[in-house]
């Protein structure tokens, strides 16, 4: 049975780490409103260029000249996945269950007979995926939005994704990431960036004609300009979504190892408390029988 001491040690140790978790849930918090914030924003922006690129590429597909980023290279041989995870844990699931979709979507494409490459952004996913698939990791980029996440970080990951689809090193690409949902709850995208994917459904107008759009000076023109910003604005979509699912997990995270430290305390003060009693009692005893023997 441990000592007084060693119980006095553990609790002192237990009590270090409850404080670390505290303060990291609080800092958590902070940075999960601000991220918050961002993501709701850029989603409106993000959904609406979507549906407005997928309605307007619904005219030119397959047309001779269409942009590379539109009609794509004519095959889906070669896939890229790009996975997004934070470059920190102790994050709770958030990175094992990105990770998770990852693999199934790799060994779904293995199982198509596809040539598949990864991409991690993020270096927790680099180091659980290289486990099974290093072969297929084409790179990684991290330290994304360390400080502060900008257009900036979007711009250097999806510019990168854009040199290796005009070397030709892959024919389609899908980004997995977290989409936020509560500081609890994430739901894990899959999301096809390269080529745009055909529209789900044609935009409506409310007395029920299908929208028009006029442009100047043609559609192929302008698709050439916003196809690549569209590339950049998704890319910043799913790191926004992800900074603010990481946030939200971390903070529930250690929201929960403060709650499991604040228990462990408890159990090792009342097991404090017995053996001190019985020390104690020990003691007692030990005078009592010494007094008796006089």
């Amino acid at each position: 049975m441990p000592s007084l001491k060693e119980y006095r040690l553990r609790i002192r140790s237990v009590r270090s780490t409850q404080k670390i978790t505290k303060a990291m849930k609080m800092v958590a918090a902070a940075k999960l409103r601000r991220a918050q914030e961002q993501a709701q924003a850029a989603r409106p922006y993000a959904e609406r260029m979507e549906r407005m690129l997928a309605s307007l590429a619904a005219n030119v597909r397959g047309m001779a000249g269409a942009p590379a980023l539109l009609a794509g290279t004519g095959a889906d041989k070669r896939q890229l996945v790009i996975v997004a995870t934070s470059d920190r844990g102790l994050c709770g699931s958030f990175n094992s269950t990105i990770v998770r979709e990852a693999r199934r979507v790799i060994r779904g494409l293995l199982a198509e007979g596809k040539d598949v490459r990864v991409l991690c952004v993020g270096r927790k996913g680099r180091d659980q995926l290289r486990r099974d698939f290093a072969p297929l990791l084409a790179g990684t980029i991290d330290e994304v939005g360390r400080k502060r996440l900008t257009f900036a970080d979007a711009i250097r990951v999806s510019d990168h994704v854009a040199q290796m689809f005009a070397a030709g090193e892959f024919d389609v690409a899908t980004v997995v990431y977290n989409r936020f949902k509560s500081a609890i709850s994430q739901i894990v995208t899959v999301q096809q960036l390269i080529p745009l994917p055909a529209p789900a459904e044609v935009e409506i107008k409310a007395d029920g004609a299908k929208a028009v759009y006029e442009f100047e000076p043609s559609e192929e023109g302008i698709l050439a300009e916003l196809l690549p910003l569209n590339l950049r604005v998704q890319m910043f979509r799913a790191l926004l979504e992800n900074a603010a699912s990481e946030q939200g997990a971390r903070m529930t995270a250690m929201d929960n190892a403060t709650r499991n430290a604040g228990d462990m305390i408890n159990g090792l003060t009342q097991s404090y408390n017995r053996q001190r009693q019985a020390v104690i009692t020990k003691e007692l005893i030990e005078i009592i029988s010494g007094a008796d023997a006089l």
